[in-house]
């Protein structure tokens, strides 16, 4: 039974985990979109969401948090700047899911995320 289970694992340790989400958030960042695979993008959505609710109030303090994630002063330049204000009076859901089908190699499901 999955109770009381809060995220994915994505077969992989916790700091490979947090790599990995780190750089696809980077990613999505910098593109405004990004294609993955399914679990990855639903683990990402919530991760992402997050960083730009730190970006909707711009503070010294909030900035470092978001480098601390992010690691690139141009990224989180670009997010209090240009992504989390688009988002001032959304109260959530800042990015889309949208399912691709499978990948042609292993058949894994694939999807997009994407800010709305």
């Amino acid at each position: 039974m999955r109770h009381n289970k809060s995220y994915r694992k994505l077969g992989r340790d916790s700091a490979h985990r947090m790599s990995m989400l780190n750089n696809l958030s980077k990613s999505i960042i910098e593109s405004g979109k990004i294609d993955t695979t399914l679990h990855r993008a639903k683990e990402l959505k919530s991760y992402v969401e997050k960083l730009v609710t730190l970006g909707r109030t711009d503070s010294v303090h909030n900035r470092r948090l978001a480098f601390a994630k992010l690691r690139s002063r141009d990224l989180v330049k670009k997010l209090f700047n240009e992504v989390s204000p688009k988002y001032l009076e959304r109260m959530g859901g800042y990015t889309r899911l949208v399912k691709t089908g499978t990948r042609k190699g292993d058949g894994a499901k694939t999807a997009r995320l994407e800010f709305i």
